[in-house]
């Protein structure tokens, strides 16, 4: 048998689970994941290798309306992330917070159907969160109301949390597979790098920190990051970040009291790196306000935020 891979989009409005998808599916976190809306900034490929076939994941921001240059580059980021792929995976919420049927589907999704149909992108359903259903007949009435819209190649309600029905999407997907090399190493897992991540962890708890109106005016630039030996011939991780913020005001409640707050955003992050890389590391932060960088094209760029590129 030869070498076969599949290019899949994971698309569909915020907070639906398209990040916790993938991570699910890879069997491990390459992709943040919290409550707040458009937590995934940028196109993240997420790359997992089952003997002779490359599956290779592009998660993308969720769809919304954009209010600034940066929410412009994340939509320009979901539209490339439907360029070029085999195949579309629409995550829809199981227990969405709002009626949902033909006459009134969200705009989001609505947009999406429209461009698989502009493209004649074979598609897959998703539909997400069973696992907060009480009444499982919710399922086959948002089937008909999404299969009414669209011809969708297949139709999987799972559950990224648990892991119930994953394995049957990932069978869906592999009908999909195309002789072809393999375009990254069988044993990588994301094209971000290792800097890109830091700073992912990073912003992911201050994401899960802070309330709701800060975290979309935040971003987080990795000044410095090697790999030291310490005394004791161990090798330690040396990371300096700087997060920036709009607002003097924010500054103060991302620092907190005494500090308390910058302590448990600092300590939940090095927790996390020293898992991601094996080791021990230590982790400086510090705080910047930046007025109105959204729409600053030069700090998106430095930032890795333009075009869907890390």
């Amino acid at each position: 048998m030869g070498k076969k891979s599949v290019f899949v989009t994971l698309v569909g409005r915020s907070n639906v689970g398209k990040s916790s998808l993938m991570n699910k599916i890879l069997g491990q976190k390459v992709a943040i994941v919290s409550s707040k809306p458009q937590t995934t900034r940028t196109r993240i490929m997420g790359i997992l290798t089952k003997g002779e076939t490359q599956f290779v994941f592009i998660d993308t921001p969720g769809l919304h309306k954009p209010k600034n240059v940066l929410g412009e580059s994340m939509m320009k980021a979901v539209n490339d992330g439907m360029a070029d792929v085999d195949l579309a995976v629409l995550v829809v919420d199981a227990k969405p917070h709002f009626t949902v049927d033909k006459d009134n589907i969200p705009s989001a999704e609505a947009e999406l159907i429209a461009r698989f149909m502009e493209k004649k992108l074979p598609a897959v359903l998703v539909i997400n969160k069973i696992d907060l259903l009480e009444n499982k007949e919710e399922i086959l009435r948002l089937i008909t109301v999404y299969s009414s819209l669209y011809d969708f190649d297949a139709v999987v309600p799972l559950s990224a949390k648990t892991g119930n029905g994953v394995s049957l999407l990932v069978g869906e997907i592999d009908k999909f597979k195309k002789d072809s090399p393999h375009f990254f190493p069988d044993d990588e897992v994301t094209d971000q790098s290792e800097k890109v991540m830091v700073a992912e962890i990073i912003r992911e708890k201050l994401l899960r920190s802070l309330a709701k109106e800060i975290p979309h005016g935040i971003a987080v630039d990795i000044e410095r990051f090697y790999e030291r030996d310490t005394a004791n011939g161990e090798p330690i991780l040396e990371v300096e970040a700087t997060v920036f913020c709009e607002k003097d005001t924010h500054k103060g409640i991302i620092i907190g009291k005494g500090g308390a707050m910058l302590k448990k955003i600092g300590s939940s992050a090095r927790d996390d790196i020293e898992k991601f890389f094996g080791i021990k590391a230590n982790l400086k932060i510090w705080i910047k306000v930046k007025e109105g960088w959204r729409n600053n094209r030069g700090m998106i760029h430095t930032f890795g935020l333009d075009s869907g590129e890390n």
